[in-house]
């Protein structure tokens, strides 16, 4: 487990981090938003980022989510950056801001759907499968160009960008070509549908500097922080 010593000097240095790759593509960092990726860690040791002034969290699941969410302040911005089931939408919309993970049109219809009926306006990103991989969810480019027309109508979800997963590389230069059409992908969508599209959800503890360096709005940074993970045994 770490200390909140520990958690509290490796924020710092990924802050750190953020801010010279910002400086190295000309950018703000106030335009960067770091989402401090706590899955897996119980919210004793989330409080230790948040005790180092992080506000910004992301899960990957809702169970996770229900658990932290309501032990921990309420001044604090949770965002769900893993796969959500259409099943767990409602559970999901009162705790977290902004959906990262919307991979199709049926997910789509069924967030704008409940989130009328509970009278919210989740922000919302589509997760797109830059790198056309079999195991990953997503929209393929092409399906998201299909649906963005329809994904327009949608009344009660506020769309901010997109966001992706690119494949595993062996060293972050790698994954630029990726990080580079989901930036493509997003100035086509916003030019041909005259919409904006300020946010891209991009890089993660391997990669943030990069993803920062091509564009990224958003990075998910989970073990550089909390260190590396104790995943529980399989049941």
């Amino acid at each position: 487990m770490p200390s909140a010593e520990d958690v509290a000097k490796r924020l710092q240095l990924v802050r750190d981090r953020c801010r010279q790759a910002a400086d190295r593509s000309g950018r703000s960092i106030d335009n960067i938003t770091l989402l401090c990726v706590s899955k897996t860690w119980p919210a004793e040791v989330v409080q230790y980022a948040i005790d180092a002034g992080q506000i910004e969290f992301g899960e990957n699941k809702v169970q996770e989510g229900q658990e932290k969410v309501p032990a921990l302040a309420s001044n604090l911005d949770w965002h769900l950056i893993g796969h959500l089931q259409r099943n767990k939408v409602r559970k999901a919309l009162p705790l977290f801001s902004t959906l990262h993970g919307i991979d199709s049109l049926k997910l789509a219809n069924a967030v704008d759907r409940v989130a009328g009926e509970l009278s919210l306006r989740p922000k919302i990103l589509f997760e797109v499968n830059v790198g056309d991989e079999e195991s990953k969810f997503g929209f393929s480019p092409d399906g998201l160009r299909e649906s963005f027309s329809d994904l327009l109508k949608l009344q009660h979800v506020e769309i901010r960008g997109l966001m992706c997963i690119p494949p595993a590389v062996a060293k972050p230069d790698l994954a630029r070509p990726y990080f580079q059409r989901l930036v493509s992908l997003r100035d086509e969508l916003a030019q041909a549908h005259a919409v904006a599209l300020p946010e891209l959800s991009m890089g993660m503890s391997g990669d943030f500097e990069v993803a920062i360096e091509e564009g990224s709005t958003m990075v998910r940074v989970g073990s550089s922080i909390f260190g590396p993970r104790n995943y529980p045994p399989a049941q």
